[in-house]
């Protein structure tokens, strides 16, 4: 078991090597032009929508917690939590928490201690806050190993977590540039682990909610959780080698750094090229609907077709303002357009968009995932047995 000195931020090294700042310089220019992409669709709240799912998804999957497309697709259809899987209802939370994260930090640009609070308490739907018990461990799942213990103390946790909160919004506090910080940020507050569960969902959250108030995203749309999911093991050794080698560790956190700008230099590249597919896919959808609705179309029936994979009539009947006898002749002109496929599911009818599924399938399976074990949290009180 390690034992693992937490170190308090700015780090007392060079981080700033010819190889981090070739990388990073990668990653930025990636994320410049998945900016601008994503101007490319015109409602934001259609990639809002579409990738946090996607992301939401293989984040959970870092935790083992296991989905398939089709219950994700159809439990996201206002379906309450209390009748649909636990594993679904484990995603869909994670992708209630980035929207509530987001919509608190995308005005104020800072994020705070309350807000990665509130993120956590929507993940695990309780108000528990930082832990104030000791027992918490790190966990290999294969064996049960002990590979780390976090601060136990709360004002320990307490006392880091208002570093990391100065680090992330002090500018002052350091010069290196954020993706390098985002690296940094994401070690610290896994190390702390300042929750009893959620930790990792909240931290990979927490990536993304730091590079919308660093400016280099305006949406959080970088599917990051993707790469982590696919490279697995490399993730736990990573962090692990840092704490293992504890002082004098330069080195592990350079080979850290790098393996995260590498992620978010190739999911920002893997991103632009899922957003310009659906581009293309909605303009193939428009050019197919214009002509059979006439001045009857508008940007809402389009829109509808592409928040969500699957859609039902009475989103038709709320998007458009339009009957249900109307909504149910437009559906079937979609469907004989060969747009939107019919399936029923117990007594509901629903409106696939199989092309969209098709395009977000092919690029969840765009790469092999790297088996390697989780990493549990376990808390054992005074009264249990480690």
């Amino acid at each position: 078991m390690s034992e693992y000195i937490i170190p308090t931020l700015p780090l007392p090294y060079d981080l700033e090597t010819k190889e981090i700042l070739r990388q990073v310089n990668r990653a930025n220019r990636k994320l410049a032009e998945l900016k601008g992409v994503a101007l490319t669709i015109p409602n934001e709240q259609i990639l809002i929508s579409s990738l946090t799912l996607q992301e939401a998804k293989d984040s959970s999957e870092v935790e083992n917690i296991v989905t398939t497309q089709d219950d994700l697709y159809r439990a996201g259809m206002e379906i309450p939590y209390d009748i649909i899987n636990a594993a679904t209802k484990e995603v869909l939370l994670y992708r209630e928490a980035i929207t509530a994260g987001f919509s608190l930090v995308r005005n104020k640009n800072i994020l705070t201690l309350n807000d990665i609070k509130r993120v956590q308490q929507i993940l695990e739907s309780n108000s528990a806050g930082f832990r104030s018990t000791p027992g918490t461990q790190l966990k290999r799942s294969s064996d049960g190993e002990v590979v780390y213990t976090p601060p136990q103390d709360r004002n320990v946790i307490e006392k880091f977590m208002a570093n990391l909160e100065q680090f992330i919004n002090d500018e002052d506090m350091s010069s290196l540039d954020p993706l390098i910080k985002m690296a940094i940020i994401h070690h610290q507050f896994e190390s702390i682990h300042p929750f009893y569960d959620g930790n990792g969902r909240t931290g990979r959250i927490v990536n993304i909610l730091y590079l919308v108030i660093s400016k280099l995203l305006d949406l959080p749309i970088l599917y990051l959780s993707r790469y982590i999911t696919h490279n697995k093991a490399e993730y736990y050794r990573l962090i692990q080698a840092i704490r293992d080698k504890n002082t004098d560790n330069a080195q592990q956190w350079e080979e850290w750094i790098l393996f995260m700008l590498k992620g978010v230099e190739l999911t920002a590249q893997d991103t632009i090229d899922l957003i310009k597919h659906i581009s293309v896919l909605m303009d193939k959808f428009k050019r197919a609907l214009r002509p059979v609705f006439g001045t009857k179309y508008n940007h809402e029936l389009l829109n509808g077709m592409f928040y969500h994979p699957y859609t039902k009539i009475e989103h038709i009947e709320k998007n458009l303002q339009v009957s249900r006898q109307t909504a149910s002749r437009y559906l079937k002109k979609i469907v004989d357009l060969g747009l939107l496929q019919k399936q029923k599911k117990g007594k509901e009818n629903y409106y696939v968009n199989v092309q969209l599924v098709e395009l977000f399938l092919s690029y969840s399976n765009n790469s092999n995932t790297n088996e390697a074990d989780s990493i549990e949290s376990i808390h054992v009180t005074k009264n249990e047995k480690m």
